[in-house]
């Protein structure tokens, strides 16, 4: 079996770097809500029906289902939609990634999973390399636009999201995958009929371009995120997902021409650490008197 914890970081490194597409197409005069309808209303399309072909695997579980397409469709959009219209993507990834808070105390929550010392040391570490990456300080939040809203949005979704797919164990991978994307396409749908945008006038090409994009990156990534985050518990998938800031950080310095300075590297230093602190596996006490005996 893959190991989930290899495969959410490959998941996270995609999301984090798919800031690259969206602004290639914003540039191409499609971006905001109408973008992610564009590309997860694509899948959707074959996503309802097979959906209604494996009801049988998740009926039982119906609610958890509910909650992927509610809490996953927001995350995504409004992660999607924050990213193709950001100028500081810097600042949208670091108010995303208060998701680690709200699944780790998520997880404790509403899935009694222990607060083991070392896991609440790791989400520390975590944090603070994201502020010493970021820079954090006292204005960074005082002045919140509507992208800041969708960018924070995303990241309480996303960790619900979490949730929800750890509590529908029983359902196919498949389904939960699926069910994320027709949520997407839903809230996307709705937003765009709130605001009055409707889908721009593009060429073919660009169009064929949007759906290599749907099916070969957003549904990879979806899919690694979702069996990434069903076989980990809910707060040790909080603080792996922090290779997505490692990859959007890196990528955006790279691909802007932007000199990384050292406290940047200094904070992905202890990013990592503290996704491999929480990737850990626990010793269980028989464990450990087997070991000492």
């Amino acid at each position: 079996m893959l190991r989930p914890e290899w495969v959410l970081i490959l998941a996270t490194v995609l999301w984090g770097t798919s800031w690259l597409p969206l602004q290639a197409f914003a540039a191409q005069g499609i971006d905001g809500f109408p973008m992610v309808l564009a590309s997860y209303g694509l899948i959707a399309v074959f996503a309802l029906p097979l959906l209604y072909w494996q009801r049988a695997g998740w009926w039982q579980q119906r609610w958890g289902v509910l909650g992927i397409v509610l809490f996953g469709g927001w995350a995504n959009a409004a992660l999607l939609s924050s990213l193709s219209l950001a100028e500081d993507l810097v600042r949208v990834m670091l108010l995303f990634y208060l998701a680690p808070v709200w699944g780790v105390l998520g997880g404790w929550l509403l899935l009694r999973e222990r607060l083991t010392a070392l896991r609440l040391v790791a989400l520390v570490l975590a944090l603070a390399g994201i502020g010493l990456t970021l820079g954090v300080n006292a204005q960074t939040f005082s002045s919140l636009t509507a992208i800041d809203w969708l960018a924070l949005s995303a990241g309480l979704g996303f960790a619900l999201n979490n949730l929800a797919t750890r509590a529908a164990d029983q359902v196919p991978m498949l389904s939960k995958t699926v069910a994320a994307f027709v949520g997407s396409s839903v809230f996307a749908g709705a937003a765009c009929l709130l605001f009055a945008q409707t889908l721009p006038t593009l060429a073919p090409t660009i169009w064929l371009w949007i759906a290599l994009f749907a099916v070969g990156w957003l549904l990879l990534a979806t899919l690694g995120a979702q069996y990434g985050v069903t076989h980990l518990e809910a707060s040790r998938a909080a603080v792996l997902v922090v290779f997505e800031l490692i990859a959007a950080v890196l990528s955006v310095a790279w691909f802007n021409d932007e000199v990384i300075a050292p406290r940047t590297w200094l904070g992905a230093g202890m990013i990592t650490l503290a996704a491999v602190m929480a990737g850990w596996p626990e010793r269980s006490p028989t464990q450990l008197t087997r070991s000492t005996s």
